[in-house]
């Protein structure tokens, strides 16, 4: 018996992006948004930062493959009232986007928001010291689940 082959972190990384992508145009946001780290940023952004994968439940005929796709949401260059308004705005409202679209990631996956963390003086270390600001930002952590 071989295994089914499912690609869960192209997947994931694509529903990631697309979920982000379609509520901010649905809110009527004006997000850029990114499948990895930009070379500018400007907020409001969104990027995935980084991926990282748990394999569970690995037999020859069975695994499991929980992919977690970290993105990272930049509201402002810092934690003002109008800030954290939009901040507080957009993750109430992507929490319930994503439990309603939880096949984002394909139909043989599911996908769901399973961390949020604040960061209010995020430093993207990658840019250039010259371009490079303090952005007010959320880490979601979008966790998807495939088995096969």
């Amino acid at each position: 018996m071989v295994l089914a082959r499912i690609p869960v972190e192209t997947q994931a990384r694509a529903a990631a992006v697309q979920l982000i992508t379609d509520y901010a145009a649905d809110v009527g946001l004006e997000m850029r948004v990114w499948p990895g780290r930009p070379t500018a940023v400007f907020a409001p952004a969104a990027f995935v930062d980084a991926i990282n994968e748990v394999l569970t439940g690995y037999t020859v005929t069975h695994r499991q493959r929980r992919v977690q796709v970290q993105v990272l949401v930049l509201h402002g260059t810092y934690d003002s009232a109008d800030t954290v308004q939009q901040r507080d705005a957009f993750v109430d409202g992507f929490l319930d986007w994503v439990a309603d679209r939880y096949h984002a990631a394909g139909a043989n996956t599911l996908i769901e928001v399973s961390q949020l963390a604040d960061d209010p003086a995020y430093l993207p270390d990658w840019l250039p010291a010259d371009v490079t600001r303090v952005y007010y930002a959320t880490r979601i952590v979008l966790e998807g689940f495939a088995a096969t």
